[in-house]
């Protein structure tokens, strides 16, 4: 009931006898009675909506998701890769964009690790040259290259409420699927899993995971969660999370390199050069999209009509027709653990 409804009902309690006319005495002492009620009511709601995971948002879902052990992924750091032309020393600090480094771990072939000092995903946007902050003598080249873990942001409501209800849905007890999905996906940098159990044997489990910008994880990040989850060295004796006897074996995402071929027709005031580059983004934006479902789906297919209609949709396209993906005219099945990524685009 909003303010009029409720100031009507209360008027009709009082006698016909007395003046209840807008402006009488009456009137003006329940109106903002009225008022208040509706405000009440409405902050009534407000509480209830809070109360319960499937309408909490902000605090309130975090709160409600902690009583059964959920919590969100707070903001993390991104880890680079440095190229340098002579070594650099740990604590050393550089710059590029709106963005610093610093290096954290000294690596072969005068490389090195780098921690992004801002949180969150603006660590995983730059490459190229770095700009020292702190003086390297003799440093003539520095490079940043390839994301070795993803910085994120803060886990968002959704994501938190998906969580919560996979918990309450699913039972995740002592080196279960459930168990496990929910370990690994708690590590920083980890986008989703897909969990093999038995699968070389009784007491085996292999774990295939994606990154949290849906790509490939480098190598390096492999072996980190290898280690968080069952150390080799110590594997099968619950030195991790994983549970004793479990030997768990922790593999990256495949990818599969997908070359397109098309008649792509253009309006006459456009070039290729022109359109190229907005083909690749509609195309990886496409296939961004089919990454984000990797882990749910038992397969991805990689289809030509999406694609065609992913590149129509582009400025300076008229048509297109006769698309080919990797020689054939046909879908692309993937494997089960493969996501795609994009080659060649050629317009013949």
């Amino acid at each position: 009931m909003n303010e009029k409804e409720i100031l009507s009902r209360m008027l009709d309690r009082i006698p016909n006898t007395l003046d209840k006319r807008k402006g009488s005495i009456v009137y003006l002492a329940l109106a903002p009675v009225a008022e208040e009620l509706a405000k009440v009511k409405s902050h009534i709601e407000d509480v209830y909506n809070r109360t319960f995971a499937d309408t909490a948002v902000g605090e309130d879902l975090e709160r409600r998701a902690a009583e059964v052990g959920v919590k969100p992924k707070l903001a993390s750091n991104a880890l680079r890769k440095g190229i340098f032309n002579r070594p650099v020393s740990i604590g050393a600090k550089f710059a590029i964009e709106t963005t610093t480094y610093i290096v954290v771990e000294q690596l072969p072939n005068n490389e090195a690790v780098l921690r992004c000092e801002q949180l969150g995903e603006i660590g995983n946007v730059y490459i190229g040259n770095l700009l020292p902050i702190t003086y390297v003598e003799g440093l003539t080249t520095a490079m940043l290259t390839e994301i070795l873990v993803p910085g994120e942001e803060k886990e968002d409501t959704e994501s938190l409420r998906k969580k919560y209800e996979e918990n309450r849905d699913s039972l995740a007890f002592g080196g279960n699927i459930a168990d496990y999905k929910g370990k690994i996906k708690e590590i920083k940098g980890v986008g989703g899993v897909k969990v093999y159990p038995v699968w070389n044997g009784g007491g085996t489990v292999k774990l295939v995971f994606i990154d949290s910008i849906f790509n490939k994880p480098s190598s390096m990040f492999v072996d980190e969660v290898q280690t968080i989850i069952d150390p080799v060295p110590n594997q099968g004796q619950g030195v991790g999370m994983a549970p004793i006897d479990h030997y768990v074996t922790v593999e990256a995402v495949e990818e599969l390199e997908i070359n397109i071929e098309s008649e792509i027709i253009l309006l006459s005031e456009y070039e290729w050069d022109d359109v190229h580059d907005y083909i690749i983004e509609a195309v990886n934006g496409y296939f961004l999209d089919l990454k984000r479902t990797w882990e749910d789906e038992d397969a991805l297919v990689v289809r030509i009509s999406q694609i065609e209609s992913a590149i129509l949709r582009t400025t300076g396209i008229i048509d297109i027709r006769g698309t080919i993906l990797n020689g054939n005219a046909t879908n692309i099945i993937l494997s089960e653990d493969e996501i795609p990524v994009l080659g060649t685009v050629v317009s013949v």
